[in-house]
């Protein structure tokens, strides 16, 4: 029912101005921690020994072609509850390179909608990049940079991390870009992700620089909560639509994790909402605005489907892993996907 009435609500609603009715065109936009996508080959300088054949996952071309399966199956749906033609890119965070990601788009339900990947090799020691998938009948892509993470203490100068991939495009006819992150883990302390936020943050307000009109996402796998200091004071990703500064960005899973006790990947229980997708308030309808000319914020999701979770045993209602305990459970990942929707008058 709720899938219907937004459906509804975008094809059918109508804006009424002086001269004429429109209709509001959707887009979804998603990110999702893919969760060690490693092929069972070794990348020359790369942390990658336990995704071989003789590993500790003994990961080989079976357990790779399920876990690319399972991958695309998630992709493929991310954002159809309320977009037919689903997602118009997604960010992804645990890739190891360019050919897992070819192998990836390949995917029957991707191949389908024709997917296309912007990736640069980064100088994680384990292997494990960013990148940006996307449908080119929704999103055209102008520039493709990594911006690399810059240790801000001098003892940290050997530090090594995943930089910030920073896409600049066309959506609904409009400049777009997006910088899909992967902040350093919590086996870091929150300094390094502080940092992350400081720098992601300085990249967002070049970006504006350049064009004070361009809509930035950023996305990611932040390893913190939307509460921590390194979201809300680094990054400035504040919970009230109407209150976003200028120089801030929204954040829409505040009050999911807030007030809705709920998230994105379970620790000892309890739920964490590291995967988040904050934006520029340009994107917003603030104060009971319903300006639909340009491309603004609709909603948020949480993609959820049962086959993401464990169903029985010790962690039910946990999310299937494709590996827990040292047993290969033929699952998804440690995370869910979540989602932004879009509208724009037509």
């Amino acid at each position: 029912m709720k899938k219907q009435l937004f459906m509804l609500m975008l094809l059918v609603l109508v804006c009424t101005t002086a001269s004429a009715q429109r209709k509001l065109a959707g887009y979804a936009v998603g990110f999702y921690n893919l969760e060690n996508l490693f092929d069972y080959t070794h990348d020359e300088g790369k942390n990658d020994y336990e995704f071989l054949p003789d590993g500790s996952y003994h990961w080989n071309e079976m357990k790779y072609t399920h876990k690319l399966h399972n991958m695309s199956r998630v992709l493929a749906e991310m954002g159809t509850d309320k977009i037919p033609d689903g997602c118009a890119f997604i960010g992804v965070s645990e890739v190891e390179n360019d050919h897992v990601l070819t192998d990836l788009v390949a995917q029957p339900s991707l191949a389908a909608r024709n997917f296309k990947f912007c990736h640069i090799e980064g100088p994680d020691r384990r292997g494990i990049d960013c990148a940006l998938l996307y449908n080119p009948k929704y999103y055209k892509v102008n520039n493709v940079k990594l911006v690399p993470y810059v240790p801000e203490l001098a003892k940290d100068s050997t530090f090594k991390t995943r930089g910030f991939l920073t896409v600049s495009g066309e959506l609904a006819g409009e400049h777009v870009d997006v910088i899909v992150c992967h902040w350093p883990s919590r086996f870091s302390g929150s300094f390094y992700r502080e940092t992350a936020g400081r720098e992601v943050r300085a990249v967002k307000d070049s970006l504006l620089k350049d064009d004070p009109n361009v809509k930035v996402f950023i996305m990611g796998d932040m390893n913190d909560d939307p509460t921590n200091k390194s979201m809300y004071d680094c990054l400035g990703a504040k919970e009230d639509i109407d209150k976003v500064k200028a120089d801030e960005m929204y954040n829409p899973w505040y009050n999911t994790l807030v007030k809705g006790h709920t998230g994105t990947l379970k620790y000892q229980g309890n739920w964490n909402l590291f995967d988040q997708i904050v934006m520029t308030p340009n994107l917003l309808n603030q104060n009971g605005k319903k300006d639909f000319s340009t491309l603004k914020f609709i909603s948020h999701q949480i993609f959820r489907r049962d086959y993401l979770f464990q169903e029985t045993g010790k962690y039910k209602g946990n999310t299937k892993r494709t590996t827990a305990g040292g047993v290969w459970l033929d699952g998804y990942s440690d995370h869910l996907p979540t989602v932004v929707y879009l509208a724009k008058e037509i």
